[in-house]
Parts: structure tokens; sequence; C-alpha cells
């Protein structure tokens, strides 16, 4: 994959997190994420790629644009075929309450190179590179916090766990306490929590419990990059989940799904910040138009990591200045 793509890749995910900015605390998560996607899905159009979106808005009948299955990019002659996993805004609850850590985010891959997943729940655990291959989603939360611990030599009672805070994980949560552990508990965007787990300094070891499917493929993506370690199953909700899945190719309903088979090849992950997070600094307005966005930009074919400070002239960039 053509490493220039990626700064065309960051313009993408920079001008989502600056539309969908606008609606911080607003209380408004339609238009926050409706101003991610629009800005998102006219960023596309001049990037050098025959994209297809495998990770989108949901399916052609329940989204305007940004839908599975939808051609993104130039799609001039000679230009790569390339698989995008995305979401505009992740975290449209924290952005409509100002709360921390929404981001603008995209994952890209060779063709076939994502899973396919349907949109419904996954169980998830992460960890970072020091714990790679000593996790498994089939163990006890228990036995997965002391084998991280054992890998990160260092105490359980030191070691931080991320759950996000819903009543399916009172059990987990419980479970988890009990190992003397520490717990962090966020209210949304679990692939920020996720690539927080192979972020260096971040405060984060090990993320467990259950989210999006789709978001589990982008967190799959950037762990691929950090080179730490991911495993999903899906977890449905009814049987019409199931169907769909099946109709996506997935075949083994019930499959533990390794890293490899979430993302697998060269991998892009690129994300931008909305609002302040542990990893990323949300957008910043100031005077006369001015506005600064904060990005990461991720490789797995040579594990390079850049972040992107940039400074925009919004009156330069009418379609933005919303």
């Amino acid at each position: 994959m053509d490493r220039n793509l990626a700064l065309e890749f960051v313009r993408v995910t920079e001008a989502a997190s600056l539309a969908s900015a606008r609606w911080m605390g607003r209380g408004d998560e339609k238009a926050a994420d409706a101003a991610a996607v629009d800005a998102m899905r006219k960023a596309f159009d001049v990037v050098h790629m025959d994209g297809t979106v495998v990770i989108g808005e949901g399916e052609r009948d329940e989204a305007p644009m940004l839908y599975i299955g939808e051609k993104v990019g130039s799609n001039v002659k000679d230009a790569p075929a390339l698989d995008i996993a995305l979401d505009p805004l992740e975290g449209t609850t924290i952005c409509a309450t100002g709360g921390p850590g929404a981001i603008s985010v995209i994952a890209v891959a060779e063709k076939g190179k994502f899973l396919h997943a349907p949109d419904t729940y996954m169980d998830k655990i992460a960890c970072g590179p020091a714990a790679k291959g000593k996790i498994d989603i089939d163990k006890s939360a228990t036995e997965n916090i002391r084998a991280v611990a054992e890998a990160l030599r260092k105490p359980v009672s030191d070691l931080t766990v991320v759950i996000l805070n819903r009543p399916r994980h009172e059990a987990l949560i419980a479970e988890a306490r009990k190992t003397g552990a520490r717990i962090n508990l966020i209210g949304d965007g679990d692939v920020s929590a996720a690539v927080a787990a192979a972020w260096p300094d971040s405060g984060i070891d090990l993320l467990i419990g259950i989210g999006g499917a789709p978001e589990g493929v982008i967190s799959a993506a950037a762990m691929q990059c950090l080179g730490g370690d991911f495993q999903g199953r899906l977890k449905f909700r009814n049987q019409e989940e199931r169907d769909r899945a099946k109709r996506m190719g997935v075949t083994d309903l019930d499959k533990k799904f390794t890293i490899d088979e979430l993302a697998s090849g060269s991998v892009m992950f690129i994300a931008t910040g909305v609002t302040d997070g542990a990893l990323l600094k949300g957008v910043r307005f100031g005077a006369n138009g001015a506005a600064k966005t904060h990005s990461v930009v991720m490789r797995s074919a040579t594990g390079t990591i850049r972040t992107i400070e940039a400074f925009h002239d919004l009156s330069r960039k009418p379609s933005l200045n919303v």
C-alpha cells in the first residue's frame, strides 16, 4: 500500500473531526454524527484509490452514505483497490456531552484483508506488545488479568483494565475488581480504549468486555500497527443479526477471531481527535476562523507511528465552517 496515502487519509479524518467538533456539548448526537459523515464522504472524493467501505454506517438501506459496499475515492485508472473500515464519529454521545475521547477514525487494508463484521456486538480482549500471545478470550477475566500482569512484570494491583460501563458488564466488573486490579470504566469509545492498551504511557494495560463488532475490526487494525494483540467473538442479539452475518460471509458464528483473522496484510490506522482524550487532543477553534487538529497515523508494514498537529484556516474551507 502506498505510504503517501496516509496523508490523504489524515485529511479525511481531519475533515470529519472539524465538522463534528462544532457540535461538541450541544446535546445533539444525530447532528454531530451527520456532520462527521457528510464531511468524511466529501473528503474521500479526492483520495487516489478505488475504495470499498466494508465497515461503515450500516447497510445501504439504513445509511444514505458511507454504507457497507459503497465505493469511495477518485476511482481513476490504476487507483489501488482498498477496503475501508471507518467511524466518522466514534463516540457520538461523548461529543454531544463534551466528554473525553471522541475521535474520527479510518482503518485501511488491501482488498479482502478485513473481516466483514456485521453490525452486532463482539466480545473483545486487547493488550499491548509485551503481553502479545498471553491473552485468550476463552479464559476468565481473572486468568487474563494475571497473565498480562505477569507479562508486564508488575503486580496485579498495578494493572489497569478498561471496561465499558454497561449493565451487561456487572459480573465482569465485579470479577475484575476482585483480582485487585485497577479498573477504568468508560461510557463510550472502545476503539480509543483498545488502542490505549497498546499505547506507550497511556496508563491502560488491558481491554476486556463486549462492544460493537465493527469497532472491533478497526481496533484490530490499530493493534496490528502497534504490535499488540486482539481477539474477538461475535455476540448476536437476535436471529436477524445471525442471518446478516451469514450473508456477509461469516460461516462459524461462534468462532474466536484472532487479530490476523480480523485485520491482516498491510494495514493503516488513522484517527483525529474530536474531544480531548488520553490519545489525542480535541479540535481547538481559535480566532478569525483558525482551528487546530491532532491526529495519529500508523502503518503495520513498518510499525511507524506519526502524530500530526495541523493548523487550519477555515475561512478557506467554507464547507467545514459550519
